[in-house]
């Protein structure tokens, strides 16, 4: 059975589109009961303050009852629509810029730390939030993701009718992807590699790994020369044809060439503890260069560059590429 389509009349709110959650059958005597077990992540007294606000409605935008039986609800209402919040948000102090606009499609160049969309403790500073608010377009979604860590192009689309249009461009394979990257330099190779392997989940939180099977996930990779700071780093070139989770930091890590800054290969680093502030003096070296693809609506030949570099900083770092390295301009 299809999901139901999400309602669009119902407005989004400095920038954030309601979120829903589906009434299933169940033993909870009222709304407020409902919403305080299945959504545990915020307090019940704050539910029963957004519900007496009316910041939780039906499908036709209606405020719902906290009081209301919830047998009456599951009724006559198949999902409620709540707006998140957080109690606090830390910014993010770098700026995305704008690279393309018109009426089909949005490019943005992200800065390193930003998230594409909303998830767990970010909000507001994501690039999708800070794009509606910036252009006021509350139909903009993303084409594709890039990684919290990874900096340069993200491509968005503005009309609902065209999305399956643009967003089949990357389940076919149509986009040319162009990546930077600095890592240990490696000048015994023949380049350009090609890495073919099948990716998985990892045990390990936030992971992938490679695993034996039928490949998943390709990318050749070429080196450029030497990273600007000296001769233990390189600057590398990478062109994914699939685009599975991690995927160019996995074959970099497989191909004993972690990239400088990872957090996660070849070590997973613990996360930043709730409420502190992030260190962003250690930005990831890994840029989404360029984008092209012929246009599916307007029949025109797209190709898209980013204005960023990476900080090809060597100085501090490591020959192993975890060492610190400068932010440059993320």
């Amino acid at each position: 059975m299809s999901r139901p389509p999400r309602p669009t009349h119902l407005p989004t709110r400095d920038g954030i589109s309601p979120s829903c959650v589906a009434l299933p059958a169940g033993p909870w005597a009222t709304v407020l009961d409902f919403v305080s077990e299945r959504l545990p992540a915020v307090s019940r007294a704050d539910w029963a303050a957004r519900l007496q606000a009316g910041d939780v409605v039906d499908e036709r935008g209606a405020p719902v009852a906290a009081d209301l039986p919830y047998p009456q609800a599951f009724r006559q209402v198949r999902r409620l629509f709540y707006w998140r919040s957080l109690p606090h948000e830390h910014p993010v102090p770098f700026e995305e810029t704008i690279v393309f606009h018109d009426e089909h499609i949005v490019v943005a160049d992200k800065p390193h730390f930003l998230p594409v969309t909303p998830k767990g403790r970010h909000l507001q500073e994501t690039l999708l939030v800070r794009l509606k608010r910036r252009l006021g377009i509350d139909t903009l979604v993303p084409m594709h993701r890039l990684d919290l860590e990874t900096a340069g192009l993200v491509a968005f689309i503005v009309q609902p009718r065209t999305r399956d249009a643009y967003q089949r461009l990357f389940r076919d394979r149509q986009v040319d992807k162009v990546y930077e990257a600095v890592a240990p330099l490696d000048s015994s190779r023949t380049w350009p590699v090609v890495r073919r392997s099948r990716l998985a989940e990892s045990p390990h939180f936030m992971a992938m790994h490679e695993v034996p099977g039928e490949p998943n996930a390709e990318t050749t990779i070429e080196l450029i020369g030497p990273a600007a700071g000296g001769p233990r780093l390189g600057h590398y070139r990478l062109r994914p044809l699939t685009g599975q989770r991690h995927q160019l930091r996995v074959h970099m890590h497989a191909l004993g060439l972690p990239l400088v800054n990872d957090r996660i290969y070849p070590t997973l680093l613990p996360e930043t503890p709730a409420g502190q502030a992030p260190d962003f003096s250690h930005p990831l070296q890994l840029l989404a260069r360029s984008l092209a693809f012929d246009d599916p609506v307007t029949g025109e030949r797209r190709r898209f560059e980013s204005r960023r570099e990476l900080a090809l900083t060597q100085a501090t770092a490591q020959p192993d590429g975890r060492g610190p390295i400068s932010p440059g301009r993320p």
